[in-house]
């Protein structure tokens, strides 16, 4: 059988990929309103009008940088998702992703902190709040999963948990960089150790809370 052709990157292709990682590097630190063409293009090295060849304005570059940024985001929380974990490794491997999605697209989860709000209430921007209400499902019934299945403590809040992970995992593209000491998978682990000492279960603090339990059930029954 013939084998299947790669398809061909082409150099007008990995013009735009550079682009648009100058221009996401652009919107995180000047923010989105602060951001014009020009200044793009100053940062690229390239006229102006020169940048209208590739977009036809800063809004269709803002929208691809976060498009690709969730679209990519999903692909791994879906498989994730899908994967049949137990509630404790589902969360464990959505932090784990998330911190990929960091270290690949630090840029673009900077800018979808500060802007998406505002942004979503755009027609063109829509896309935002719809991903926004599914991370929110995501992360709600992993937590709401673990207590029932006796993996998470029982006197969890679930959505002030929800929000602590959710803010503390993303905030760390305000000082991560790719290429540092430490690995995403290294800083995950790292967290998650922190953030599951808080949430799981304590066996001994579970046995101890039924043996109370026996010796009132015995005092009450003599």
């Amino acid at each position: 059988m013939p084998t299947k052709k790669k398809p061909q990157v082409t150099a007008a292709a990995v013009r735009r990929g550079e682009l648009l990682n100058t221009a996401a590097e652009v919107f995180a630190e000047h923010g989105y309103n602060a951001t014009t063409v020009r200044r793009i293009a100053d940062h690229a090295g390239m006229l102006a009008g020169s940048l209208y060849y590739h977009f036809d304005s800063k809004e269709s570059m803002l929208e691809e940088i976060l498009r690709t940024f969730l679209d990519e985001l999903w692909g791994g929380y879906d498989t994730v998702l899908a994967a049949g974990l137990g509630p404790r490794e589902t969360l464990e491997a959505l932090v784990t992703e998330s911190f990929r999605e960091i270290d690949r697209h630090r840029a673009a989860v900077a800018i979808y902190q500060k802007e998406s709000r505002h942004l979503a209430a755009q027609d063109r921007f829509a896309f935002l709040a719809e991903s926004q209400r599914r991370f929110e499902r995501a992360w709600l019934s992993t937590l709401e999963r673990g207590v029932a299945e006796h993996v998470f403590r029982r006197d969890l809040d679930i959505r002030l948990t929800y929000r602590f992970v959710r803010d503390t995992v993303w905030v760390a593209a305000s000082w991560y960089r790719p290429g540092g000491q430490h690995s995403p998978e290294e800083i995950a682990r790292q967290y998650l150790s922190m953030v599951l000492d808080g949430i799981a279960v304590r066996a001994q603090h579970e046995a101890h809370g039924e043996h109370s339990e026996k010796n009132d059930k015995s005092e009450h029954s003599g």
